[in-house]
């Protein structure tokens, strides 16, 4: 679905984007993972053709983006982080506005608002509409015309946990639909339960690609943390796979002695931590 190699790109002398090589299968979702000015909305702009002033290759959907035609978008939806809608037209008008922009037939405009709970407002002018209704209908618009392709830039940013929720499983949905998705986040939750893949993304480098449950293996089995009581409390750990070779907690366990024993591995977060050496803030 989407081959980039060997990609590098600046405004300036000082480069955004350096040397960087990645494929996306189709029916993949692919979560981009970075700080602020890691130059994700860069590499985001170049796979929607809007930068072609880029150096090495780039194709999606077998087309080179520096070279798309006008048929380039007809299977490609965006969901940008800040919302694109009418303020002054409701959610309705909005919908139809936007279905009218593409020749494939439309999906269902009354489907796509119950879908997002949002059939008793559509009616409504979006500027009356709260954040996280302007967001969920951001999303449907960029499901009108039933794109192959989806990006998604931050899309549960600024969300409450219920619309959050809401959103990650619309997101599968789409997925389970034979959709590719390009999602573009500093959220290493969103990004450890929607992607299949993901990859770290630093000063416009590719540190680490890789699906979420092997990264966070591939850097130490989880762990095992008990506490017992000898004149005071005391805690050990141990590793996972090693349990069966820590003589302490097997006599404790035998003498009914465990006060707690809970097991952690380490997180998305703490993986880009170690690899990077930087923070997602």
């Amino acid at each position: 679905m989407i081959q980039v190699s060997h990609l590098s790109f600046s405004y300036t002398a000082n480069p955004i984007i350096q040397d960087m090589s990645f494929s996306v299968d189709k029916g993949e979702i692919f979560g981009f993972l970075g700080p602020s000015g890691a130059g994700k909305s860069t590499l985001q702009r170049i796979l929607l053709g809007m930068l072609p002033h880029y150096q090495g290759s780039v194709r999606v959907n077998g087309v080179e983006c520096k070279h798309h035609g006008a048929d380039f978008y007809a299977s490609i939806g965006v969901d940008f982080e800040f919302s694109t809608l009418y303020e002054k037209l409701s959610a309705r008008e909005n919908l139809q506005f936007f279905s009218s922009l593409y020749r494939r037939q439309a999906r269902s405009i009354p489907e796509l608002l119950a879908m997002v709970g949002l059939e008793n407002d559509a009616d409504k002018r979006v500027s009356a509409y709260s954040k996280g209704m302007k967001s969920r209908l951001n999303f449907v618009k960029a499901l009108l015309h039933d794109p192959a392709l989806l990006f998604l830039d931050e899309p549960t940013s600024g969300l409450d946990p219920t619309n959050s929720r809401l959103m990650k499983d619309m997101i599968l949905e789409e997925k389970r639909r034979g959709k590719t998705i390009l999602l573009t986040t500093h959220n290493m939750q969103d990004a450890a339960e929607l992607c299949d893949r993901v990859a770290f993304i630093v000063g416009g480098r590719i540190f680490a690609l890789d699906s979420p449950h092997s990264l966070i293996m591939s850097r130490g089995a989880a762990q095992v943390t008990y506490t017992w009581f000898d004149e005071g409390e005391r805690t050990a750990s141990c590793p996972m796979d090693r349990l069966s070779e820590d003589a302490r907690l097997q006599t404790l366990v035998a003498q009914n002695r465990l006060r707690s024993i809970h097991s952690s591995e380490p997180t998305l977060n703490d993986i880009f931590l170690e690899i990077t050496g930087r923070t997602l803030v």
